[in-house]
């Protein structure tokens, strides 16, 4: 067994803590894992790891070969930077995961003008509208929209996107526009719920801070659908100013109580802290920062209220 892979394999699973976890990262088997750590135990004459049916734990003695083994990666990879020199070429595939609206319309132009750039290097986009767990699914990049919980990912902020409320140009006509966030109580709502949790929308300006017990018209757990009930005219909807940008540019909707601020969400790009980062995913943090700041720049578009 190479004792390069061994201590690959170490680390996969002392960062999932897990055989199988680590398996799925590294794409082997779970007995090709068990191996590898056996034989690694068997050189060094010690248990790196307490296992049990419920649970694994790292050993003193495997903490301390962790703390070597990483240096040793990192080691081979200047030792291999020095050797082809700064100017080589990312190379290999990179997992990238956001959201599904997100990715198509944002995420997905800037990874093409990557692949452009590093012919090397290919990409499996996940577009998920759920938490991903970096480590436990294997993924390199990913997304994240709103506030994070402390771990132990790197995050970089690329910039803010906006809760709206948007409306068709005809039911406005037909149903009038609200004048203040207690006059939507008088109108038709459609709840997207992943914005709208307990029937609830809150401002942050204005005399109304909160509006609460809505009673909508209509509800639903997929943003596009909602977005597009308010296009047929059916009432107001929420959502998140990157869904909603193109069709507010082409006039379908108009962003109501727009002087009124909402909660306003972070947007982090984030990738598992390791003191080993390769070079492709180097590169796109490098490529992909940049550019979805300045995309996101673009969507913070304010509207008169109408």
């Amino acid at each position: 067994m190479d004792r390069l892979h061994e201590i690959e394999v170490f680390i996969a699973v002392a960062d999932a803590a897990s055989f199988a976890k680590a398996g799925a990262r590294l794409r082997l088997s779970p007995p090709a894992v068990t191996r590898a750590i056996a034989a690694l135990e068997a050189r060094l004459g010690a248990r790196v790891f307490n296992r049990t049916t419920r649970s694994l734990t790292i050993t003193d003695i495997g903490q301390r070969f962790l703390e070597n083994a990483r240096r040793i990666l990192v080691d081979l990879d200047t030792a291999e930077k020095e050797a082809v020199g700064e100017t080589a070429m990312p190379q290999g595939h990179l997992t990238i995961t956001a959201s599904v609206t997100f990715g198509r319309s944002v995420l997905l132009p800037i990874v093409c003008g990557f692949l452009s750039q590093h012919p090397r290097v290919s990409v499996s986009a996940l577009l998920l509208d759920r938490v991903v767990n970096l480590v436990e699914e294997g993924v390199d990049v990913a997304v994240r929209i709103g506030h994070l919980p402390d771990s132990r990912l790197i995050a970089k902020r690329v910039g803010t996107v906006y809760r709206v409320l948007v409306a068709s140009p005809d039911y406005l006509v037909r149903r009038g526009v609200p004048a203040s966030p207690a006059d939507l109580k008088l109108h038709s709502i459609i709840a997207f719920t992943g914005l709208m949790p307990n029937r609830e929308w809150r401002f942050l300006s204005g005399q109304k801070r909160g509006v609460t017990d809505l009673s909508p018209t209509l509800e639903i757990n997929d943003a596009a659908a909602a977005i597009r009930a308010a296009e047929e005219g059916q009432g107001i909807t929420i959502a998140l100013s990157y869904m909603v940008s193109e069709q507010v540019r082409e006039g379908t909707l108009v962003p109501v109580l727009d002087a009124f601020a909402l909660p306003a969400e972070p947007v982090h790009l984030i990738y598992p802290y390791s003191q080993l980062v390769a070079p492709r995913i180097r590169a796109f943090i490098d490529f992909g920062v940049p550019r979805l700041k300045t995309a996101l720049d673009q969507l913070m578009w304010r509207s008169q209220v109408v």
